[in-house]
């Protein structure tokens, strides 16, 4: 098995698709308004096997509630660059304070990069313009087996 979709609750289809596609610069998959009330946009950031997919009737979560949902990047700080180019608010660089992975909301997180630069320990976020946050975590490196 492998993920293929995640589906995102947004409140403006089309907000959505020019923040995705225009300012992220994702590549648009499909636009289909398929009947009134039902309508699917896919989208995939560059690079990845797993597509965005939001629209309308397509989930009942509200609207920027879908918090975690994380991007892997060889650079963060030439990610962070590139998005901060397109008019992206990032927070970040940072770690958290444990040093394992990431806690909910800002409370752990330690300004600056991984004092050693090593995989999986610099994170950056932002969000869409609902508020669904999303993470980028820096992977130079990935672990065995992964």
């Amino acid at each position: 098995m492998k993920l293929e979709v995640v589906v995102l609750p947004v409140s403006d289809v089309d907000r959505a698709r020019d923040f995705y596609v225009q300012r992220l610069g994702w590549r648009l998959d499909a636009d289909f308004p398929i009947q009134d009330g039902y309508r699917i946009v896919q989208v995939t950031p560059p690079g990845s096997a797993c597509s965005v997919i939001f629209g309308e009737g397509l989930t009942e979560q509200t609207a920027g509630t879908l918090h975690g949902l994380q991007l892997t990047v060889t650079d963060i700080v030439a990610a962070q660059e590139e998005l901060t180019s397109r008019g992206v608010r990032v927070a970040g660089p940072f770690r958290d304070a444990t040093g394992a992975f990431r806690h909910a909301g800002a409370a752990h997180r330690v300004p600056g990069l991984h004092p050693e630069r090593s995989s999986y320990g610099t994170f950056a976020a932002f969000a869409d313009p609902d508020g669904n946050e999303w993470f980028l975590q820096e992977i130079t490196e990935r672990a065995p087996g992964r």
